[in-house]
């Protein structure tokens, strides 16, 4: 016998035996978890490649004043190691005291050459020592050694973020589980019922897992939409970091950067989740009948 699908009838009493607001608010909760930690992951991704692609491979190097440059340059760009070497400007240098010293004109600074490396040193104390060789009097800063840290750091973060994830998953797995087996046992009288009469066990777990899955997809659709303005707001404060500016306010916060992809698949990820759950839940108990 097959279970009859017409609209509105609901033959296990589903209705009020899976919760339409606590399962939801369950899942929105993971949901909102799982945006944050998804958008981390992200985010430290993005850290990682502006990093790896730029301050890591940069280099100061400081001459006394009055140093001549043009033989610094020719030096330095005759090592293999370097991509790029030039001369700071004074007025930029300037406006980087100012703050400190206020204006400046009258003292003598120190020529500043920035250096950009055609790729991270495996040894960045044994190149920090060639430079200084090959321009005698220089001071040299590395800059991508506290960098090379700050990507270790990143590259963590990333993976205990992915980390996170899975254990939100697996979470929402037994938190699914756990209100499908509660369902399981206030319709067990029914179940058993519809069962001795001939229904199949897939139209009988058809139906709880098409109740599970719109519950958690509800849930985690409502969890996502919580999440979107708080992880605007991150992204603005994180913007300076990535090379770009924080908002005016909170009407101009950076929506376009949003991981817009990976947060539609959230409710539809969460409500195969459910569905899958509530299948093999319902049949393994099923199999159990006489």
């Amino acid at each position: 016998m097959r279970l009859r699908r017409t609209r509105g009838r609901d033959p296990l009493g589903l209705r009020r035996v899976l919760s339409d607001r606590l399962l939801p608010a369950l899942v929105a909760a993971m949901a909102l978890l799982a945006a944050l930690t998804l958008a981390g992951a992200r985010g430290a991704g993005g850290l990682v490649a502006r990093w790896e692609g730029g301050a890591a491979t940069a280099l100061t190097l400081q001459l006394p004043h009055g140093a001549g440059t043009d033989r610094a340059l020719a030096a330095l760009d005759a090592l293999p190691e370097v991509a790029e070497a030039r001369l700071a400007d004074p007025a930029r240098l300037k406006a980087l005291l100012r703050p400190w010293l206020g204006e400046v004109p009258t003292i003598p600074l120190p020529q500043i050459i920035e250096l950009r490396l055609a790729r991270l040193p495996s040894d960045a104390a044994a190149l920090t020592a060639r430079i200084a060789a090959a321009v005698p009097g220089a001071t040299v800063e590395a800059h991508g050694v506290w960098v090379a840290r700050l990507l270790a750091l990143a590259r963590s973060l990333e993976a205990i973020a992915l980390a996170v994830l899975l254990l939100v998953a697996g979470i929402a797995t037994a938190v699914v589980a756990v209100a499908v087996r509660a369902g399981i046992a206030a319709r067990r009288e029914a179940i058993a019922i519809l069962h001795a009469l001939g229904a199949t066990d897939g139209d009988i777990a058809a139906r709880f897992a098409r109740r599970v899955a719109l519950l958690v997809g509800i849930g985690a659709l409502g969890g996502t939409l919580v999440a979107a303005p708080v992880l605007a707001a991150f992204a603005d404060l994180a913007a300076p970091l990535l090379g770009g500016r924080a908002g005016a306010g909170p009407l101009d916060l950076p929506w376009a950067v949003l991981p817009w992809a990976d947060l539609a698949l959230l409710p539809p990820a969460a409500a195969l989740i459910g569905w899958v759950t509530a299948q093999l839940t319902l049949r393994r108990w099923l199999r159990r009948l006489p």
